[in-house]
């Protein structure tokens, strides 16, 4: 695997960083990551009453970010007390460190090279493996690492409840995500809006399979089943920036609405779904401007 190119959008591929801790390879998309930092010890700062996982406070380029211990997290060791390396990353709106041994290098990959995990479950902080010679490595979910720190930073339960109900049960949704907690939580989320027709999908190429078969069988009146699709970016398989490229340059589905949902999107990034045709893009805790959306993209197909 090898990494030398700016990577374009809606071509299947991402880059991945490779580091290690322990012993064992685990991997993040490059998209997510700022910097790489080598902090000594006595440049973190503990933060007393604290949760566990959280290491303490970094000053990088004068902002205070918060540093999670991987190595507690993933390996449920004691806090280390020689720091290594450390990775600054950023989604969900926010910027947040992690501790690491050692990076072993950056590598450019396709989606449909990230294997699913055989039983994922929602307590997972797996989201994929990927075969690297004899190496197995764990892509990791570091927004749910986050969030189960401090759940107001991402999709959690207490968002539900703050939801507007109105009647939108005529309202066809397609979602795509392969965390089975943020499916559940965004169904249950729409479903408190007023959506009932929901159909949800592991990863961008089984929904693309499921619009394939509805155009095959209604060809322009597809519209009947189907009236906007969500989806995430980072999936295995078909990451959703491909999907919507995939969508748009279809002659009879282009007109189908697409939202791009991520903990990806930022000012930085959100050229990368404008040049694949999405329709709309939001930042995943943005869960109410998320109905929102819906509710105009809707309106502006019935004009």
């Amino acid at each position: 695997m090898k990494s030398d190119i700016l990577l374009e959008s809606g071509t299947g591929e991402l880059e991945i960083l490779e580091f290690v801790i322990g012993n064992k390879h685990y991997a993040i998309n490059v998209i997510k990551v700022r910097e790489v930092l080598e902090v000594e010890n006595g440049n973190i700062t503990p933060i007393p009453e604290t949760n566990p996982a959280i290491a303490g406070l970094i000053l990088c380029r004068q902002e205070i970010i918060t540093l999670v211990d991987l190595k507690y997290v993933v390996l449920g060791e004691e806090k280390i007390k020689n720091w290594k390396k450390i990775i600054v990353c950023e989604f969900n709106k926010i910027k947040v460190a992690f501790n690491i041994d050692y990076i072993v290098g950056v590598h450019r990959i396709r989606w449909d090279e990230i294997l699913k995990p055989d039983a994922i479950t929602e307590n997972s902080l797996v989201i994929g493996n990927i075969i690297s010679g004899d190496n197995i490595i764990l892509m990791l979910d570091f927004e749910k690492i986050v969030t189960d720190i401090s759940p107001k930073t991402g999709i959690s339960e207490d968002r539900i409840v703050n939801v507007e109900y109105r009647d939108r049960s005529n309202i066809h949704l397609l979602l795509a995500d392969d965390s089975p907690l943020i499916r559940r939580l965004l169904r249950d989320t729409l479903t408190k809006a007023g959506f009932k027709n929901i159909i949800t999908f592991d990863d961008g190429s089984q929904l693309l399979t499921y619009l394939k078969g509805i155009e095959a069988s209604k060809g322009d009146k597809l519209h009947e089943d189907v009236d906007v699709i969500i989806t995430d970016i980072e999936m295995p398989v078909m990451d959703g920036h491909t999907l919507t490229r995939k969508i748009k340059e279809d002659p009879v589905l282009r007109n189908l609405p697409v939202i791009i949902f991520s903990s990806l999107i930022t000012d930085d990034l959100k050229h990368k779904g404008e040049s694949v045709g999405a329709d709309a893009q939001l930042s995943k805790p943005e869960i109410g401007e998320l109905i929102d959306v819906v509710d105009k993209l809707i309106e502006s197909k019935n004009l």
